[in-house]
């Protein structure tokens, strides 16, 4: 048998074995689907266009601009374990002034070594000056009025992630003091579709120690340059949530997709990779933004600019 013959049989088999029909019972494969098992769907809520990050060295968008301007306050709360804690709070322009309206809350926790005070300090190279940001996006039409919460959670913050059922001590804060306190003492719009949280390094793992097993509180999560520093909690990340991420409708708990952001020379961005990986292994919608910059405020002024504008979407669906 010639070459020619051997190649031809083999075109006229393969031919064949695409054109015969399905066995008995199996279903024939639906055009241009191919090998596909799973056509991934959408989310519960329209996904938003994420908005471009400020230039590196642009202070506009933090500066304190002639706009209606919102307030800072200071709450005293003592917790479970019976500590005396405080936490700043921003109320939106017009909360004084519209007294029949409530508010979405975004709770946006501080990094290692810093307190309640950093969001709000408007330090030029190390303060958030959130209350600003909010300011001038509200202003503009770009952000939805809301109050932010932040807590002081240094000594609960853990690098650590705790296995499902066992609160660790941030989350039991939350859930037993701060949210209360908030729900009760302003006018806030109190089910998990108006609850964010958001933080920065050692606050990211609030985001993803309180959020993840908390998705029933909680329906969005923001990480600005954090991720796990060891190879046993990256382990403990993967194993001790691998019920959450297995689970079909856990990604329909995410009104919008989970957001990790990092800089290009950032000490936490190959951590912050790793713990991507694994959201991505388990198919979890999610933003990756890489940004210029490091481990600095400039990123996280930048960060909470950019994710203001795509808080508590208006859309049906819990």
């Amino acid at each position: 048998m010639t070459a020619h013959t051997i190649c031809t049989t083999l075109l006229l088999t393969v031919a064949a074995l695409a054109q015969a029909p399905p066995e008995a019972g199996q279903a024939k494969p639906a055009p241009g689907r191919g090998m596909m098992r799973e056509m991934p769907k959408p989310g519960p809520c329209p996904l938003p266009t994420l908005p471009a990050l400020p230039a590196y060295d642009d202070a506009s968008f933090f500066a304190g601009t002639n706009v209606p301007h919102g307030r800072v306050e200071q709450a005293a709360y003592k917790n479970y374990a019976g500590a005396d804690k405080r936490m700043h709070i921003y109320l939106p322009p017009d909360y004084d002034r519209n007294p029949d309206a409530r508010y979405p809350v975004l709770y946006l926790n501080h990094g290692g070594g810093d307190d309640d005070s950093k969001w709000t300090s408007t330090d030029p190279k190390s303060g958030g000056h959130a209350h600003l940001i909010l300011d001038n996006l509200i202003a503009a039409g770009k952000a939805k009025p809301m109050i932010i919460v932040m807590p002081n959670t240094r000594g609960c913050a853990s690098a650590t992630p705790p296995a499902l059922g066992k609160d660790d001590a941030c989350t039991q804060e939350y859930v037993k003091d701060i949210i209360p306190y908030v729900d009760g003492h302003y006018r806030t719009r109190a089910s998990r579709e108006y609850r964010a949280l958001a933080g920065l390094s050692m606050g990211g793992f609030v985001v993803m120690h309180t959020g993840l097993p908390r998705m029933d509180t909680f329906s969005e999560l923001y990480v600005y340059s954090s991720g796990h520093i060891t190879e046993a909690t990256q382990q403990a990340f993967e194993e001790n949530f691998l019920p959450l991420f297995k689970d079909p409708e856990f990604n329909n708990r995410f009104r919008v997709p989970l957001y990790f952001a990092a800089g290009e020379t950032d000490i936490a961005l190959k951590n912050g990779m790793k713990n991507m990986a694994v959201i991505n292994k388990y198919g979890i919608r999610y933003f990756w933004v890489l940004s210029t910059g490091g481990h600095e405020w400039p990123n996280w002024r930048r960060y909470l600019h950019q994710t203001a504008q795509i808080m508590f979407p208006d859309c049906g669906g819990k």
